[in-house]
């Protein structure tokens, strides 16, 4: 499955009861929402692919794993409903990865931002480089990253994202996200990343479909209440970035 460069792209490769899932974006693998759209439709059709037993999400390149929400459409926002469909892009993905009956291993080969690591945490397994530092900037442009705080949250716990969400400017690396329990193992080259992507997916794809399932269902008990939750996260986000405060400060960006 792909799309027009100009949306990014999205790529899906099923081998040996593995999907590799891989996104890109020439703005540093950034998310326009049809690119959004699309990845949570192929997250739910590998979900119900009898073919797969595990995912592998990654990003194209050696440099960036996701700078978040397009910049371009952040910026564009008019209305409320412009807004919280805007916002609820990264809602759906999220929840769509926290019902897929796949387990889902994340590759983060470097940096990610905002959604992206809201992306990285909603994976239930996370090997990445040194290179994979992580910031929350929202609090800059007068938002916050409501909509994925509560899958960073389940990760890394409420002081956790407190830091993060605060200390807005500040990248953390990779070591720092290792600690808190986003990141399993952290690489020193993409050549390790790899290789470790591969030995542990390949583990995971001879083990019985139906106990991954379970396993993945027992992960994720207490999030029950997310298809909801998220959504009255991007209505907040989608009124904020309204307020005057935000127009002055996305100006300023763009700029």
């Amino acid at each position: 499955m792909t799309t027009n460069r100009l949306d990014g792209s999205l790529y899906t490769n099923i081998e040996n009861r593995i999907a590799t899932l891989e996104f890109g974006h020439p703005a540093s693998n950034s998310f326009p929402r049809v690119l959004l759209d699309r990845l949570t439709k192929e997250l739910n059709s590998l979900s119900e692919n009898k073919e797969v037993s595990v995912i592998v999400l990654t990003s194209e390149g050696d440099k960036a794993f996701c700078g978040g929400a397009s910049f371009d459409e952040l910026v564009s926002i008019a209305t409320l409903e412009e807004g919280k469909i805007f916002f609820s892009g990264f809602a759906n993905v999220i929840n769509a990865m926290r019902k897929c009956t796949k387990v889902i291993v994340g590759r983060v080969q470097g940096k990610a931002v905002g959604g992206g690591v809201g992306l990285a945490a909603a994976c239930d397994y996370v090997l990445a480089t040194e290179a994979a530092a992580i910031k929350l900037s929202e609090l800059t442009i007068g938002i916050g990253p409501f909509v994925i705080a509560p899958a960073v949250e389940r990760k890394i716990g409420i002081a956790g994202l407190s830091e993060l969400t605060l200390t807005a400017t500040e990248w953390k690396n990779a070591y720092w996200a290792k600690e808190k329990g986003l990141y399993a193992k952290v690489f020193e080259t993409q050549h390790e990343l790899n290789k470790e992507v591969n030995i542990l997916a390949s583990k995971l794809a001879t083990y019985n479909p139906s106990a991954l399932k379970e396993i993945k269902k027992n992960l994720w008990k207490g999030t029950e209440n997310w298809d909801s939750l998220l959504l009255e996260r991007a209505e907040i986000s989608g009124t904020l970035v309204l307020s005057d405060t935000t127009k002055k400060a996305l100006e300023k960006f763009k700029k």
